[in-house]
């Protein structure tokens, strides 16, 4: 579907930002901890995260190092790389130290953190929410691995509070055999343990973990796809440890194939718009272990083996087959696969024409909170479509949902709609509010009207905006709604472009 640009037609002539380029679109976050001032110490984790530094850098990350960081010097590193990451395509945290789970939470522990209750650790460590939160934003990916599932460096069972003379009084514990709780990840974020919930990690007798050394042996790899990748880092870690440690990954990503290394010489470029062009250059290697893994219930693996026998362009083209594997995944609550599904249903490829099963299946994939599904929803109320009556006020719930889910055209549609005076409760800083958040999210289209038209917008939402940069750094003009050269070079800072 078109996007609703201002002026509410659909036949505007975009204007994007030719080669236009992020300052730094991959960026990663390495946190070793081995020195403990008051735990015992750790042999490979120092190694390992100047080792998965180095392997990083060399596959083109821009790459933050801390060794053995205390309590505050952590929260500022990750306070700073979650400002970068929101104009960053991928942003990677990897964390080798003590780890812990309390009371079903999952907790780092910082070189100086002196603990001797769960609340100790609830207080003096970063959880796994705060790493989250530092990657949350990265426009295309977010990942975080934590190698550090070791044995509990606190004993069986510590208080959940304890006396000023640290004597414990157990009441709660944590887990007692060492490992961390399961994690849950928000969609397009992949959480990777390097053994599985309640498991513990080994050190290793080299000078690398088993985990850390298989994972820089294989994302070193040009079109290894990441999920066959953290695949394969499984299978190796289970075959060096004789079975007694298995990786295990959480979350689930975008159906985009994406590599960490980069594509392989025949592998369409990660920046390909067409997910079915990308997956059908996938190896045949490589599609064989995802139809293994779609055996295995992989909802990701299904939607890319769909996409592949969606491009009519090679010989794999099986509309039918597409529909076999998207109704598979849309049966296992894939959000993604009913979306796509929808859109099949909408125009009979694959299947017959059926406008009430794709707007159910819209309305199922807007119900997890899909931002695709709602905003195209909203097109559907605007208009009027797949048999429901036209109400652009209804329609208007939808534009703004999809926008504070972050859906950069979204994002630039409902800043419009609130600049032309149709969200009552809503003015100029609201309008701003939206536009810069496109702007961080990445959409070339918005940075390129924004720079070309800008009086498309009232002077008195254009002032805002200026405020807005100037809140973050990113201009130190006036406040006048002119959009001269410092206000331009204010949004393509804005944006993530250099200068």
């Amino acid at each position: 579907m078109s996007f609703l640009f201002k002026p509410l037609i659909f036949t505007l002539c975009l204007l994007t930002a030719a080669g236009a380029q992020a300052a730094s679109d991959r960026i990663a976050l390495v946190i070793g901890v081995a020195d403990y001032q008051y735990l015992p110490p750790l042999e490979n984790t120092r190694n390992d995260a100047v080792a998965m530094a180095d392997t990083l850098e060399g596959i083109g990350f821009d790459v933050s190092l801390a060794l053995d960081p205390g309590t505050s010097e952590m929260e500022q590193m990750l306070d700073d790389f979650a400002f970068r990451s929101e104009v960053a395509d991928l942003a990677l945290i990897y964390f080798a130290g003590h780890g812990i789970e309390v009371q079903g939470e999952n907790f780092l522990i910082p070189a100086d953190a002196k603990v001797a209750s769960n609340l100790d650790v609830q207080r003096q460590s970063l959880s796994l929410k705060q790493l989250l939160a530092a990657v949350d934003r990265a426009r295309k990916m977010r990942i975080v691995i934590l190698d550090s599932c070791r044995d509990n460096p606190l004993g069986d069972s510590i208080a959940l509070e304890a006396s000023s003379s640290q004597t414990a009084e157990t009441t709660e514990t944590t887990r007692g055999g060492g490992g961390m709780a399961p994690a849950d990840p928000d969609r397009g974020t992949l959480v990777a343990f390097a053994a599985k919930d309640g498991q513990v990690a080994l050190d290793g007798s080299g000078s690398n973990s088993p985990y850390a050394t298989a994972l820089m042996e294989k994302m070193v790899q040009p079109g290894l796809e990441i999920s066959l990748m953290f695949r394969q880092v499984r299978d190796q870690v289970l075959q060096s440890t004789a079975n007694l440690q298995e990786p295990h990954t959480y979350g689930s990503l975008t159906g985009v194939p994406f590599y960490l290394a980069g594509p392989g010489e025949n592998d369409a470029p990660v920046s390909v718009a067409d997910a079915s062009a990308a997956w059908a250059a996938l190896k045949p290697d490589q599609e064989e272990q995802l139809l293994a893994l779609a055996e295995l219930g992989d909802t990701r693996s299904m939607l890319g083996l769909a996409y592949i026998r969606l491009n009519p362009n090679e010989g794999r083209f099986d509309p039918k087959a597409a529909v076999d594997f998207l109704q598979r995944a849309a049966d296992a609550g894939s959000p993604e696969a009913q979306f796509e599904l929808a859109k099949l249903y909408e125009r009979g490829t694959g299947v017959d024409v059926d406008s009430a099963k794709a707007l159910e299946l819209y309305q199922a994939a807007a119900a997890q909170d899909f931002a695709d599904a709602i905003n195209d929803l909203g097109f559907l109320h605007y208009q009027g479509g797949l048999g429901l009556p036209a109400n652009p006020k209804k329609a208007l719930t939808f534009f703004e949902r999809a926008a504070d889910l972050r859906h950069p055209q979204a994002q630039f549609n409902f800043a419009a709609l609130i600049d032309d005076g149709l969200i009552p409760s809503k003015g100029p800083e609201d309008s701003a509010h939206y536009l810069y958040a496109a702007l961080r999210s990445g959409s070339s289209d918005v940075l390129g009207l924004l720079s070309e038209r800008p009086n498309m917008f009232t002077a008195e939402t254009r002032r805002a905006l200026q405020k807005k940069l100037k809140e973050n750094n990113f201009y130190a003009g006036a406040i006048d709604g002119d959009f001269g050269p410092g206000t331009q070079r204010g949004i393509r800072r804005a944006y993530g472009l250099e200068g």
